[in-house]
């Protein structure tokens, strides 16, 4: 699995919320952080079920 995709998309997000809540588009930079959070958090847990999972291959 490539994680980095879902780490640039959440980077991407949280950039756009900045900009969006430095020109006073609250809603907007609201939406975009919560997309960047579910990304970054998605991203987490599949990064440590690969982990679990590549160790216990390599346990065989």
């Amino acid at each position: 699995m490539n994680f980095g995709n879902l780490l640039h998309w959440a980077l991407i997000f949280l950039v756009v919320a900045l900009v969006a809540a430095l020109f006073g588009f609250g809603g907007v930079a609201g939406t975009a952080m919560e997309g960047a959070r579910i990304l970054f958090w998605v991203a987490l847990v599949l990064l440590v079920i690969s982990l679990i999972f590549g160790l216990a291959r390599r346990g065989r």
